[in-house]
């Protein structure tokens, strides 16, 4: 499996080495508008600090992908902080400001959902998203996951910042999900 088909439009295919350049040069673009919640960005100053981060996610076994909008590069989306003991994981998104509001997020996370419950056999799907962030956390608002609570100072951001987070889960077993 290296591809998932979300729509017409959106296809997920899993990050390969190659796709550093478009990723690289797209955090670059848009330091300012990713920065502002995505503290990766900031230590992302290289093209090579992105072939680090393909080849860490591949060593790790995390599935991460690209998100393709009518074939164009438009954001990364992904499982990490796996548990396979414990059937869980999160779902970590950013997308590109141009592709903003086409839903690519939300219907690629639907689909990952499905994909989680049913392929991996996982149990419980997080979503994280930093307090104040709101086009971020509508996603798991919008496809029905569970506010659980706010950790506080859950994520470091540019300047020496925390920010709260927001923590929304979605368990197969327990929300009766139809993804």
């Amino acid at each position: 499996m290296t591809t998932i088909n979300v729509s017409e439009t959106i296809m997920l295919r899993l990050v390969e080495v190659n796709d550093a350049e478009q990723i690289f040069k797209t955090i670059d673009a848009q330091r300012q508008y990713l920065g502002k919640w995505l503290p990766f960005v900031e230590l992302t100053k290289k093209p090579e600090d992105t072939i680090q981060f393909i080849r860490s996610v591949n060593r790790d076994q995390e599935l991460v992908f690209v998100m393709l909008f009518q074939g164009e590069f438009a954001g990364l989306i992904g499982f990490k902080n796996t548990d396979l003991l414990n059937r869980k994981t999160e779902i970590g998104y950013w997308l590109s400001e141009p592709f903003q509001h086409k839903g690519i997020v939300t219907e690629s996370v639907k689909r990952l959902v499905k994909f989680a419950f049913e392929s991996l056999q996982l149990n419980r799907v997080e979503i994280n998203c930093a307090v104040g962030n709101l086009p971020s956390k509508k996603i798991p608002q919008r496809l029905g996951f569970q506010f659980e609570g706010i950790e506080r100072d859950g994520e470091l951001l540019i300047g020496n910042k925390y920010v709260d987070i927001e923590r929304y889960s979605l368990c197969k077993r327990r929300d009766k999900a139809h993804f």
